[in-house]
């Protein structure tokens, strides 16, 4: 089966991503984990922009095994041995010359004529073979180069020694069906003995297309990075191109050395390192990658997971898919999930649960399992509830005096009155104690976090004393006020349902 060289660049072109910020330890710890990965090659740097970025190919040329460590350098003498003096130590040294050569790079960046392109390209790629075997070049935006000097650019480069020829899409200009026929046509005039590789950028979303069609041409080398990472729109993804060839092996027959299950760990590691997040609906890697929310999805994926999911998400390295709790969720969903999380509760309870897991999803976006641990919880447990909280109305400012209308229910009766009180909550409780004719004491008022995000519930827990005796409440809701109602009613029904008074007013 043919095998296609995985050559990454995210220390290169994903350090160059605005916003990115990565150190020399970072790079490293980064350069580490990519070998583990399996990536054939690792672009380390651009020694000559820095100090740094020497160091750091340095240091990964010392202590990273198994791949090849590649530096990269401008057709010009002393970026040549800069290169070479950072990649002394690396058993698989390569260095990568580039040079532009399209037309409006020549008259506009160069000022020079086409003879004195290639002479620059000559003579650098010649004077790097004296050093160093393994030569890489590429002539930058090579999609917009004429081909027949792009062709005779390549050919002059492979007489003089370079054994990769790198095509460079470097502003995501060409379309899939014209860059896979510019590969075809270099594949087909160029030596065969040499590694034809691609390097395409993202500015018109084609990044990953554009690879998948140079390498169905005939390359043999792919330049990518995690996450996508580069300069303004970004790179080809390594882990789009990957799981392309891996899903699709029926189709394109090609293998890599990639360790897909370490794709997961690698991209948390560079968004980390970089503080650049990966966007949720990214493919492979992004949080809804494996994430099923639409009930008809969920069903589907709880029948046979290939319904819905083409890949294995631990093929990537991510645990296992989610079925996503929210308000387009099915009755399958929610009770698949009270299973999970160890309820087996009654086929006639779980209607009620279900209506009240709906309430909530109108409320919030993603249901936590914490949420349904609430809501089954609540539900489950059986308690006799002589008030419930009908209604309440609050009225707060910093120039208002806080005041409450409360309407709660007991049997077919209603009663309803309103208080002023220190706060709304305060002005609640004074309310709710009119009403139930209770006068406790509060001793302790906690809140809780129960769920996360800034749409979470908020759960108070309220400890009361009536008649010497302490009662503990608790209520949940997205709303803390009305969660400090629930837990404040919820401690006076405890204390009625122990006394069994069950009197009107």
């Amino acid at each position: 089966m043919k095998k296609i060289f995985i050559f990454d660049t995210t220390l290169r072109d994903g350090e160059q991503s605005p916003g990115a910020s990565l150190s020399s330890q970072g790079k490293i710890q980064i350069a580490i984990q990519l070998a583990k990965l399996g990536v054939d090659v690792i672009e380390a740097g651009f020694p000559i922009v820095s100090e740094d970025d020497a160091n750091a190919v340095k240091t990964i040329s010392k202590e990273v095994k198994g791949p090849s460590i590649c530096a990269l350098a401008r057709c010009i003498k002393k970026d040549i041995d800069c290169a070479l003096k950072s990649l002394e130590t690396s058993q698989k040294p390569r260095i990568h010359l580039f040079l532009a050569t399209s037309e409006i790079h020549r008259k506009y960046k160069f000022g020079k004529a086409k003879s004195e392109i290639i002479r620059i390209a000559k003579e650098s790629v010649n004077y790097a073979k004296k050093y160093i075997s393994e030569i890489e070049f590429s002539p930058e935006d090579a999609t917009r180069t004429e081909k027949d000097f792009l062709l005779e650019v390549c050919q002059t480069v492979i007489n003089e020694g370079a054994n990769i020829i790198n095509i460079p899409d470097s502003v995501g200009y060409a379309l899939p069906e014209e860059f896979g026929q510019l590969i075809g046509f270099l594949k087909n005039n160029l030596d065969e003995k040499i590694i034809l590789s691609i390097h395409c950028h993202n500015d018109l979303g084609l990044a990953v297309a554009n690879s998948i069609a140079g390498i169905i041409n005939g390359a043999t080398q792919v330049e990518c990075t995690i996450n996508g990472l580069g300069e303004r729109a970004g790179n080809a993804s390594l882990e789009e191109i990957v799981m392309n060839l891996v899903v699709r092996k029926d189709y394109f027959g090609i293998e890599t050395n990639i360790k897909t299950e370490e794709i997961y760990r690698t991209s948390k590691l560079v968004s980390s390192l970089t503080g650049i997040m990966v966007q949720p609906n990214k493919a492979i890697v992004g949080e809804n990658a494996f994430r099923h929310e639409a009930g008809i999805h969920q069903d589907g994926i709880l029948k046979n997971r290939a319904t819905y999911e083409i890949m294995n998400p631990q093929m990537v390295g991510i645990p296992e898919s989610q079925l996503v709790l929210g308000k387009h969720s099915g009755r399958h969903a929610m009770q698949n999930k009270l299973k999970q999380i160890g309820f087996n509760i009654e086929e006639e309870k779980i209607d009620k649960i279900f209506e009240r897991f709906k309430q909530l999803a109108d409320k919030k976006k993603d249901i936590t399992d914490m949420d349904l641990i609430v809501i089954a919880e609540e539900e489950t447990i059986s308690t006799i509830s002589v008030y419930t909280l009908e209604y309440f109305h609050t009225i707060s400012g910093s120039s208002t005096i806080p005041t409450a209308t409360v309407r709660l229910k007991k049997g077919n009766d209603l009663f309803e009155d309103a208080s002023r009180g220190d706060g709304p909550v305060d002005a609640i409780y004074k309310t709710i104690d009119k009403i139930t004719g209770c006068n406790p004491v509060l001793k302790e008022y906690k809140i809780n976090a129960v769920t996360g995000g800034q749409d979470a519930q908020g759960e108070v827990i309220i400890s009361l004393i009536i008649d010497k005796v302490n009662f503990i409440g608790k209520g949940v809701s997205t709303d803390i006020i009305e969660a400090s109602a629930k837990a404040y009613l919820n401690a006076i029904n405890m204390y009625f349902s122990k006394k069994n008074i069950f009197k009107k007013g």
